[in-house]
C-alpha cells in the first residue's frame, strides 16, 4: 500500500491532559468524508482527495485530522502556502494534540523559503516533543541544521533586488514528454538535450535559435542515438566532440560507462567506449569537457572514493589518451553523493551537486573557483531560492556567465521534465566568456601547423587555456572577460608567437578571428615580443613579463645552437638621446632576466633603436603604443 501522508498512523499523536480536541465528538458526517478522502488519496486522485477534505471540514469546523490531512496534501502537490495555513488551522484548535505535526509544518515552511519560521517550529517540537527513536531524532536535527543554515545563508548573503524567475524554453525545445541535460553552444544559437521518448528511451535532440525562437527539436544527425538509451551529454566547445553516459552494452565495463562520439559530415559518429582508464565496474557518469578538452569530468561510484559518489577529474595526455582519474579530494567530495560537475567556458569555475554540504535539504547545487596552483576554493551554497528543500539536478551556464539553463518540473511544464532558464545572481556567477578561432599557418609556405595554442593569465602566471590546433592548424579557444591575457603559439622548429588580449576593466561583447603565421627558425627570423611590459620611462621588468620571458628562455633550451639578439624601442616622446638609451637598457633589462635563468650570455646580444624604426604614426596613442616595443631577432643557429 502506498504512504498516505496524512493517515494517523503516519504521525505517534498523543492526546496529552492538556488537549482540548476530542476526536470521538466529529460528526459521522465529517468522518465519512475524511474516509472517502483517504481512498482517494491512495490512488494519487490529490484533487478529490482535497475537495472531500474541505467538505468534511464544512460539516465540522472542528474536525482537526482534517486539517492536518488537506494540509499535508497541499503538502504534497507542494503548495505549500496552503499547506502551512491548514496546519496553522489545526495547530489553533489544539496545540499539544498536533505537536507532533510542527515537523512538516516546518519542512512547507521551508518550502515557502520561511526558513526562520520553519527554525521556530523545529525548535517547539525539540524543546517539547523530542522524538524518542534514535533515527527519527537525528532527522529533525538535521531539518533543524538546514533551517540554521539558511537563515545564516540570508543574514549573510542579502540581496533584496534579486527575482528568481525560471522560464519556460517553449515549445520548440519541450514536450509531453521530458527534456534535461541541457548544453548550449559557445554563440548560444544550439541547444543540446536528452528526451526520454515513450517515457523509455532516452536519445539526443537539439533545437536552433531562428531570431527569437527556438527551432522545432530534432533528433541529432548520425549513429549516436541508438535503440539503447544515451544520456548526460557533455559537448566540446567546439561542437566536434560529445562524450555521454549509456548503461549495459556489451562493450561496457560497469553498469553505467562514458562514451565518446565525434561530429562527421555524416553526422554524430557511432559511440565508442572511453576505455577501462576512465571507466569502473562501478556506476561512471555526468561527464564535462573542460572548454580546452584537456580535462574530463565525471562523477563515480568507484571504490576507494570519499562518499556514495564523488567527482574525479581525467587529464588528456600528449598521447591523446586520458590520464588514471583524479578523485578531487575533500575539498571538494564529502562522504555524502557529490556529482553532475559542470565546468563553465572560463576553465576556472564548476558548479555540481551534493547532499555532503550544508545546505537546505537534499541535493543542492555549489560553486568552485580553481585557485592558481589548480586546486578549489571551498564550495558555496547557491542560496534560495536556486536552491529549495527538495533535490536540485544539474546546471548550465551560458558564456555571457549569468543566463543558467536547468531541468524542472514546474507547474508550466509541458509533461514531466522541462528545460528552463534563468538569471544568475550577480554574485554566484562566473565570468563572462567570448572566443578566439583562427588558423595557424607557415609563414613561407602557408601551409596549417598543428600548434599548442595557449591563453595565460598575465597577472597570475596561471594558464587559463591551453589547446592543440587540428591538422589544417584551425583552433577555438574560449577567452574570459576581466584580466589580460597572453597569448601564444607554439610548435617545434618555429619562433613562438606572441600576442595579448587585455581585458582588465572592459567587457567587449565582440569575438575575435586571429589568424597566425609562425616563422620558421632560421637566421633574422623576427618576432615582437607583445607581452614585455616596463612603466613610463622605466627600465624595470613588470612582473606580466615574466609568462612571456619563460616562454622565450624555452625556445633558447629547445634550441641550443640557437642565438638571438634583442632590440628595443619607444615612441618619439621625449628627446631622441633619453629615448636611445632607454630602449638600450630595456633591451638589456631583458638579457639579464635570461642570463639569469641559465642561458649563456654569449648566445645573447642586445640593442636599443630609441624612437627610429616606427611601425606606426606617432600622432596617436594607439600609433605610439605599438611603437614602443621590444623585439627578438635570430642571428645563429
Amino acid at each position: 500500500m502506498k504512504k498516505i501522508f496524512f493517515l494517523l498512523s503516519s504521525y505517534l499523536l498523543i492526546q496529552s491532559s492538556f488537549s482540548q480536541y476530542d476526536p470521538g465528538k466529529i460528526s459521522k458526517k465529517a468522518i465519512a468524508l475524511y474516509t472517502q478522502a483517504q481512498e482517494r488519496a491512495l490512488d494519487d486522485n490529490y484533487t478529490s482527495a482535497a475537495g472531500l477534505l474541505l467538505q468534511a471540514i464544512e460539516a465540522d469546523k472542528k474536525y482537526v485530522e482534517a486539517y492536518l490531512a488537506l494540509a499535508s496534501i497541499y503538502g504534497k502537490i507542494k503548495n505549500y502556502n496552503s499547506s502551512t495555513q491548514f496546519y496553522e488551522k489545526a495547530f489553533a484548535l489544539d496545540t499539544a494534540y498536533t505537536l507532533d505535526y510542527k515537523l512538516p509544518y516546518s519542512v512547507h515552511l521551508a518550502g515557502l523559503g520561511a526558513f526562520e519560521k520553519a527554525l521556530i517550529a523545529i525548535n517547539e517540537l525539540l524543546t517539547k516533543k523530542p522524538p524518542k527513536n534514535p533515527s527519527s531524532f537525528e532527522m529533525v536535527q538535521k531539518r533543524k541544521r538546514s533551517y540554521e543554515f539558511a537563515v545564516a545563508y540570508e543574514k549573510n548573503n542579502p540581496d533584496k533586488n534579486y527575482v528568481f524567475a525560471p522560464r519556460n524554453m517553449g515549445p520548440g525545445i519541450n514536450s509531453p514528454e521530458s527534456e534535461y541535460f541541457p548544453s548550449l553552444s559557445i554563440d548560444g544559437k544550439e541547444l543540446v538535450f536528452t528526451r526520454r521518448v515513450n517515457n523509455l528511451n532516452e536519445d539526443f535532440y537539439y533545437s536552433r535559435l531562428n531570431a527569437d525562437t527556438w527551432d522545432i527539436a530534432r533528433p541529432m544527425e548520425g549513429n549516436v542515438n541508438t535503440p539503447q538509451s544515451e544520456a548526460a551529454q557533455t559537448i566540446s566547445r567546439d561542437g566536434q566532440w560529445m562524450v555521454f553516459t549509456a548503461n549495459n552494452r556489451v562493450d561496457g565495463f560497469g553498469n553505467y560507462d562514458l562514451y565518446s562520439s565525434y561530429l562527421t559530415p555524416q553526422g554524430w559518429s557511432t559511440a565508442t567506449n572511453s576505455g577501462g582508464r576512465v571507466n569502473s565496474d562501478q556506476w561512471d557518469s555526468q561527464p564535462c569537457l573542460s572548454p580546452d578538452k584537456r580535462d574530463l569530468y565525471f562523477a563515480s561510484r568507484r571504490l576507494g572514493g570519499l562518499g556514495g559518489s564523488d567527482i574525479y577529474v581525467c587529464h588528456m595526455q600528449t598521447n591523446g589518451r586520458w590520464s588514471e582519474p583524479e578523485n578531487l579530494g575533500a575539498g571538494i567530495n564529502t562522504t555524502g553523493d557529490d556529482q553532475c560537475p559542470f565546468i563553465h567556458a572560463d576553465n576556472q569555475t564548476m558548479y555540481f551537486t551534493s547532499n555532503g554540504w550544508p545546505g537546505y535539504g537534499d541535493n543542492d547545487l555549489f560553486f568552485s573557483r580553481k585557485n592558481v596552483k589548480d586546486t578549489w576554493s571551498k564550495p558555496m551554497n547557491l542560496g534560495y531560492p536556486i536552491n529549495t528543500i527538495g533535490d536540485e539536478g544539474t546546471l548550465f551556464i551560458a558564456a555571457d556567465g549569468k543566463t543558467a539553463f536547468y531541468a524542472s518540473d514546474r507547474s508550466d511544464s509541458k509533461g514531466g521534465l522541462d528545460i528552463y532558464n534563468f538569471e544568475l545572481r550577480s554574485d554566484i556567477r562566473p565570468d563572462k566568456t567570448l572566443w578566439v578561432k583562427g588558423i595557424v599557418t607557415d609563414k613561407k609556405t602557408g601551409n596549417g601547423l598543428s600548434s599548442s595554442v595557449e591563453l595565460t593569465d598575465l597577472g597570475t602566471g596561471q594558464i587559463i587555456s591551453k589547446v592543440q590546433t587540428d591538422e589544417k592548424g584551425e583552433y577555438f579557444i574560449t577567452l574570459p572577460v576581466g584580466k589580460d591575457y597572453a597569448f601564444t603559439v607554439n610548435r617545434k622548429g618555429y619562433l613562438f608567437y606572441s600576442g595579448n588580449f587585455l581585458m582588465q576593466g572592459r567587457s567587449p561583447d565582440s569575438t575575435y578571428e586571429k589568424n597566425i603565421a609562425l616563422q620558421p627558425i632560421e637566421v633574422n627570423a623576427r618576432i615582437i615580443l607583445k607581452n614585455i611590459f616596463f612603466d613610463i620611462n622605466k627600465v624595470e621588468l613588470k612582473s606580466e613579463s615574466q609568462v612571456e620571458l619563460d616562454k622565450l628562455v624555452l625556445l633558447l633550451m629547445e634550441n641550443p645552437g640557437l642565438k638571438i639578439e634583442i632590440t628595443g624601442y619607444t615612441d618619439n616622446v621625449g628627446k631622441p638621446m633619453d629615448n636611445l638609451l632607454l630602449s638600450n637598457n630595456r633591451a638589456k633589462a631583458v638579457v639579464n632576466y635570461l642570463i639569469g635563468k641559465n642561458i649563456v650570455a654569449q648566445r645573447l646580444t642586445s640593442k636599443g633603436y630609441g624612437e627610429t624604426n616606427p611601425l606606426a604614426d606617432n600622432k596617436t596613442e594607439e600609433g605610439r603604443a605599438l611603437n614602443r616595443r621590444t623585439e627578438m631577432k635570430v642571428t645563429s643557429q
